[in-house]
């Protein structure tokens, strides 16, 4: 069974930068929208790599979890999500390019 994505303002915000405006770049948006229909089909796709993040954790008070975007690439890009709100949901609650 798929899960519903929730995507916080802040991730959305990303997207949308990613989509318009002078930080445009269709191909990282392509690359977020594939991991985001994979989290959303199954979180645990091979491709996503997905694993515990704790660093986040007291940051939004929950279990995080982050997953690949991009992989091998200098300033790889990830999305943060937890399990919840309702079963079978995701909420995803950061994209950025990971932290060194």
């Amino acid at each position: 069974m798929p899960f519903a994505l929730f995507i916080t303002s802040g991730a959305q915000d990303t997207i949308d930068r990613l989509a318009a405006g002078s930080l445009a770049d269709p191909k990282k948006l392509r690359k977020v929208n594939k991991a985001l229909a994979l989290l959303e089909a199954d979180p645990r796709h091979r491709s996503l790599a997905s694993h515990r993040y704790a660093g986040l954790d007291a940051e939004f008070g929950q279990a995080i979890w982050e997953s690949y975007v991009e992989n091998h690439t200098p300033g790889a890009w990830r999305v943060w999500w937890f399990y919840g709100i309702e079963p079978q949901m995701i909420s995803v609650v950061r994209i950025a390019a990971h932290p060194d």
